[in-house]
């Protein structure tokens, strides 16, 4: 009868103990699913081989300019009278771009062409008259020497023979003279002409058929009428850092890339770096470059004024294991998604630039490493998973 209550006990204990069990084997199951923390989300990218390289970019935006740009306008003032080319036509050198009102320059041309007219047959005339001078002062000559003509003959036949020769001399000089007042009335007519110095695309008009165009005087600068230039010598004009001067070379390797144009990118080289600092903005202080496409066509349409970027590429690097820059902290540390878990590492980089950074040692390919540590919760430990779409 002594053993039921002991009995009674043991089964009364067994059944705490299990429901402790029970109860801890709840918690650390709930502990584990529903109150486990969630794996932060976290962006990555692949360690992968590809091509790295150390650049110098520009430190404000750049702009497309033309090397062979004129704004143009007459030398004289004057009425528009025609205007064969609008904003965006292709002109050839020599094109007629503009022309004035010239009544009075044509006239002034036709008095000058009748002058020569008359001073030619005037020079005629007189030429002729030095050449009858001529024969008779010869035949009176020959009179003198047979004892026949008289001294006063002879004097006046020498002196009517050089007068009419220098009156042969004035009145050739005189055409001359006319032949001269011809090319200057000419000129004149010519600067009512506007043509095209070279090759290009009409920019800009600013003026109107019917409308009165003044030069500029000397020291009063006047808009010009027309803008043309030449999209085949465009090259990009911007400024880079003063302390990567010393690192910029002519020739070196550029890549560009324009506003206008998102994602594309163009191959060029340094044509010229500025022999001093612009220093307009101290704290900022930089040095002129200017960069030329390999290939102009490429770049057809482009505008001059256009925004533009430069990257200067000081060295190239071919396939090197590379990470993102981004992805690397101070002293070269990067987070490692491993096993869902993320794991710090130090990095031994090489090249670097604004994208990639070349990895000598301590990553291997295939790595997948964070690219954003935009929380206090990215940390080496916490649990992360891959955001969607990344590597």
């Amino acid at each position: 009868m002594s053993r039921l209550p002991y009995n009674a006990n043991m089964r009364r204990r067994t059944r705490w103990i299990v429901a402790f069990l029970v109860v801890v084997a709840g918690v650390v199951v709930l502990r584990l699913t529903v109150l486990a923390p969630q794996p932060i989300e976290v962006r990555v990218a692949t360690v992968e081989r590809g091509v790295v390289e150390d650049t110098v970019s520009n430190t404000r935006a750049g702009t497309v300019k033309a090397r062979l740009r004129a704004k143009l306008s007459p030398q004289i003032g004057g009425l528009v009278v025609r205007l064969p080319y609008r904003q965006g036509k292709k002109v050839a050198k020599g094109d007629l771009l503009l022309e004035l009102d010239s009544k009075v320059q044509r006239a002034q041309l036709e008095v000058a062409r009748r002058e020569v007219v008359t001073a030619h047959r005037h020079a005629e005339d007189a030429c002729l008259a030095a050449s009858l001078a001529e024969k008779e002062l010869a035949r009176t000559e020959g009179l003198d020497a047979n004892g026949i003509a008289s001294a006063q003959q002879l004097d006046t036949a020498r002196n009517e023979r050089d007068r009419t020769r220098a009156a042969c001399g004035a009145a050739r000089a005189a055409v001359d003279q006319a032949e001269a007042t011809v090319g200057a009335a000419q000129s004149q007519a010519d600067l009512t002409l506007l043509r095209a110095p070279f090759a290009g695309i009409i920019a800009d008009v600013s003026t109107e058929v019917g409308e009165w165009i003044t030069p500029s005087p000397p020291g009063v600068p006047i808009p010009a009428v027309i803008d043309l230039l030449d999209p085949s010598s465009l090259y990009i004009s911007a400024p880079i850092d003063e302390v990567d001067s010393e690192r910029v070379a002519v020739g070196q390797e550029v890549r560009l890339s324009v506003d206008s144009r998102p994602g594309k990118h163009f191959m060029g080289h340094v044509v010229r770096i500025a022999p001093y600092v612009e220093d307009v903005l101290e704290q900022n202080r930089t040095v002129e470059l200017e960069a030329e496409l390999d290939n102009p066509e490429a770049a057809a349409g482009l505008l001059a004024g256009t925004s533009a970027d430069v990257e200067v590429i000081l060295d190239r690097r071919r396939d090197v294991l590379r990470v993102p820059t981004a992805a690397v902290g101070e002293g070269g540390s990067v987070l490692v998604l491993v096993d869902g878990r993320l794991v710090e590492r130090t990095i031994k980089g090489g090249l670097s630039n604004w994208e990639f950074t070349e990895v000598l040692n301590g990553l291997s390919a295939g790595d997948r490493v964070v690219t954003l540590r935009d929380s206090t919760a990215v940390k080496p430990g916490a649990h992360a998973v891959a955001a969607h779409g990344d590597a």
